[in-house]
């Protein structure tokens, strides 16, 4: 399973004392800990582990605009190394061009049917919000 990795990924960052990497790695572990523990009965699936990791880059991404703007670039070059280190466990995302060219081979482009089908059919392989960027653009 994916966490497995994330887990060993962990390790080894904790013994290169690789402190960015180690940080990014350890909020995804306790997101999934969390998610498991929730007393809801899931088991978390590696597309739920993946949903993580997105999660947590947009997060990152924001708090890096934050120091960016600040004028904090040595805060906001950590977090660019946070992001790469739990970056390299997503699946190749669907380029805006692949993207665009499934929305004009779709019978029907109305925004809830596009969405629902990425949803359905692409899940964890491409950011929602580039869909809908994309579909507005059509």
């Amino acid at each position: 399973m994916l966490i497995d990795e994330l887990k060993k990924a962990n390790m080894l960052a904790l013994k290169e004392h690789n402190v960015e990497a180690r940080a990014s790695l350890s909020i995804v572990i306790a997101r999934y800990t969390e998610l498991k523990t929730s007393g809801a009965g899931i088991d978390p699936t590696d597309d739920d582990v993946i949903k993580i990791i997105m999660k947590v880059g947009k997060e990152l991404d924001e708090e890096k605009a934050s120091f960016l703007q600040a004028g904090r670039h040595e805060q906001a070059e950590a977090i660019e190394r946070q992001k790469s280190a739990i970056a390299a466990f997503l699946p190749k995302q669907l380029s805006e061009e692949e993207i665009r060219k499934i929305i004009v081979d779709l019978p029907d482009k109305s925004i809830p049917v596009v969405m629902k089908y990425f949803k359905t059919n692409y899940g964890s392989k491409v950011d929602m919000g580039l869909v809908s960027k994309v579909l507005k653009s059509l």
